[in-house]
C-alpha cells in the first residue's frame, strides 16, 4: 500500500456517548471534561464546539472523523527524547476548549464546519493503517485531544494492541477524572504551557493556568508517561526574563531538571496579527535562563539553530543527537538510553537507532 493511500474505514456515527457530565435541576447538562464546565441546554454545543447536549446527555459529534492525516518525524510534535528519528502518524479533529488569540492552527481548532472533517476512521482501522504505513507512533494533535477524549482513548487502546505508541499534544486543560483515564493509555505527551501568568491565560487564552500546572504535576507524580513541554514565546506578552525565570524555576522544583523544554517562535496569526515574529535572540535568551536554573535539556523551535536544537550529555557535554531542523546527524545514545562516551543515563525513551525518518512530511488520505 502506498503512503498516500489508506484503507476505507466506513461511515462513523454523528453522536457518540460520553460519561463526564452531570445534569442540573433546571435540566441543563454540564460537561465535566475540562475546567470550563460548559452548562448546556438541549441541542447546544460547548465552547469546544464538538461536545453537545443531546437527549439530556453530552455526546461527542466528531468521533471517528478527522481534519487530516500526515506522517511526520516525532521531533515535530515536538518530542526530542521519545524514540528519536522515528515516524508518527499525526491527526486531529476540529474545535478546541481554549480561546488562544495567537492560535497557529486556527483553521482547524476554531473550525465550526463539519466539512473540515474530510477523513473518517474507526479506532481499529486507524491502528491498522498506522501499522501498515510503518509509523512507530500515532499523535493526537493539530487541535487538543481533550475535546475528542473518547475517540483518542479508544484509538490509543487499539494502537497499543498493534504495538504503536499513542502520543498526545495537548494544552493540559482538563479535569481530574478524565485526565486519569486519558493518560492511562498514553505513552508520551507534549504539554503546551502557554505562559506562566494567570493574566496571560485569562486575557489571551480565555482559560486558566492552575489546571495546566496540575496536569504537569500529575504526569510527573502519578504516571509513567514520557512528557516534554513547549512554550511559544510572544513578544511583550510572555517573553520577559522574570516570567521565564519563574517558569523554569517552577519546572525544576516541581518536575525535576530532566524534563525537556522547547521554546518556540511565534509568528503573527489568527487574532494576534499586530505582534512581530519572535527573534531567535529571544529564544536563545530564554534557553540561557532555563539552563541557568538547572534544566538539562532545553531546545528552540521554529528558527534554524542546529546547536540549540541538538541534545548534549548533561555530564560530559558530548553531542548525543545532532539536529538540523528535523534532520538527524550524529547519534551517540545507546539503545537503553546511555551516553556512549561516559555512560550517563539520558532521560527519555530510546531503542536501537537505525535510519532516521528525516524531515519528510507525507500527507495521507482515507479512500
Amino acid at each position: 500500500m502506498k503512503d498516500s493511500e489508506l484503507l476505507s474505514t466506513g461511515k462513523s456515527s454523528d453522536s457518540y456517548p460520553t460519561q463526564y457530565w452531570h445534569v442540573l435541576e433546571d435540566g441543563r447538562v454540564v460537561c465535566d471534561v475540562c475546567p470550563r464546565h460548559c452548562s448546556l441546554r438541549e441541542g447546544k454545543r460547548g465552547a469546544c464546539f464538538v461536545r453537545k447536549a443531546e437527549n439530556g446527555k453530552i455526546v461527542l459529534t466528531t468521533y471517528g472523523r478527522s481534519s487530516g492525516f500526515c506522517i511526520d518525524p516525532i521531533e515535530k510534535k515536538p518530542l526530542n527524547h521519545f524514540y528519536p528519528g522515528s515516524s508518527v502518524l499525526s491527526f486531529g479533529t476540529a474545535g478546541c476548549n481554549l480561546g488562544c488569540k495567537f492560535c497557529q492552527n486556527w483553521s482547524i481548532s476554531k473550525s465550526h464546519q463539519m466539512d473540515t472533517l474530510a477523513d473518517k476512521a474507526s479506532p481499529e482501522k486507524l491502528a491498522l493503517a498506522t501499522k501498515q504505513v510503518g509509523c512507530d507512533s500515532i499523535a493526537f494533535t493539530y487541535n487538543d485531544p481533550v475535546i475528542f477524549l473518547e475517540y483518542a482513548i479508544n484509538t490509543a487502546i487499539a494502537c497499543r494492541e498493534q504495538g504503536i505508541h499513542p502520543v498526545a499534544v495537548s494544552a493540559g486543560y482538563m479535569c481530574d477524572k478524565p485526565r486519569e483515564e486519558f493518560y492511562s493509555v498514553m505513552d508520551a505527551v507534549n504539554i503546551d504551557l502557554k505562559a506562566f501568568t494567570e493574566r496571560f491565560y485569562q486575557k489571551v487564552c480565555l482559560s486558566q493556568l492552575a489546571p495546566v500546572l496540575e496536569t504537569l504535576k500529575y504526569l510527573k507524580q502519578e504516571t509513567d508517561v514520557w512528557f516534554e513541554i513547549t512554550t511559544l514565546l510572544i513578544p511583550d506578552e510572555n517573553d520577559s526574563d522574570e516570567e521565564i525565570d519563574a517558569m523554569t524555576a517552577w519546572i525544576v522544583d516541581n518536575l525535576g531538571d530532566q524534563v525537556p523544554l522547547h521554546f518556540s517562535a511565534f509568528h503573527p496569526d489568527f487574532k494576534m496579527m499586530d505582534k512581530p515574529r519572535t527573534p531567535a535572540s529571544t529564544l536563545l535568551r530564554a534557553r540561557e535562563i532555563a539552563v541557568r536554573n538547572g534544566l538539562k535539556f532545553v531546545y528552540v523551535g521554529n528558527v534554524h539553530h542546529a546547536e540549540a536544537s541538538s541534545t548534549y550529555c548533561p555530564d560530559c557535554g558530548s553531542l548525543l543527537i545532532e539536529r538540523d531542523w528535523y534532520k538527524l546527524g550524529t547519534y551517540d545514545v545507546s539503545a537503553d538510553g546511555h551516553c556512549q562516551q561516559c555512560g550517563t543515563q539520558i532521560a527519555g525513551r530510546f531503542t536501537t537507532f537505525s535510519s532516521p525518518f528525516g524531515p519528510r512530511r507525507i500527507p495521507v488520505r482515507f479512500k
